[in-house]
């Protein structure tokens, strides 16, 4: 029978443990989310739940709390993709684009961030963007 004296380096091992777990596989989903590149064509068929609040001039929202919702077409893709990450990660709070970015791959992520960011008041595919 092997018997180990109860030290602070064994009561530290499941924290250490995790801790360098947490570390390497944040590194893995950070280094997947950079090799995404987003298309604006392939964004195009999946924002067909988007437009729904983004696309109506001065739509107010009133679910959780009653606000304006932006419109998001000609915002910089970086920005978008990590707003949908913030929804998706909790760290923005809104129970509508939560549910709606975590059911987004990073591949939607991208392409949906594309799709809004070529967008401008001229765009053909959807002028109110």
């Amino acid at each position: 029978m092997i018997y180990m004296k109860n030290t602070s380096l064994f009561r530290s091992l499941p924290l250490l443990s995790a801790t360098v777990f947490a570390g390497l596989f944040s590194a893995t989903v950070s280094v997947q989310a950079q090799d995404v590149k987003g298309s604006a064509a392939a964004g195009q068929a999946k924002v067909w739940l988007c437009s729904g609040c983004h696309s109506i001039p001065e739509y107010r929202a009133d679910y959780p709390l009653v606000y304006r919702v932006p419109k998001i077409g000609g915002q910089n893709a970086a920005y978008i993709y990590a707003s949908l990450e913030a929804y998706k990660s909790g760290e923005r709070k809104h129970p509508t684009m939560r549910s709606i970015a975590g059911s987004m791959t990073p591949q939607d992520m991208a392409d949906v961030s594309e799709y809004y960011a070529a967008q401008n008041a001229t765009s053909p595919q959807n002028p109110l963007k």
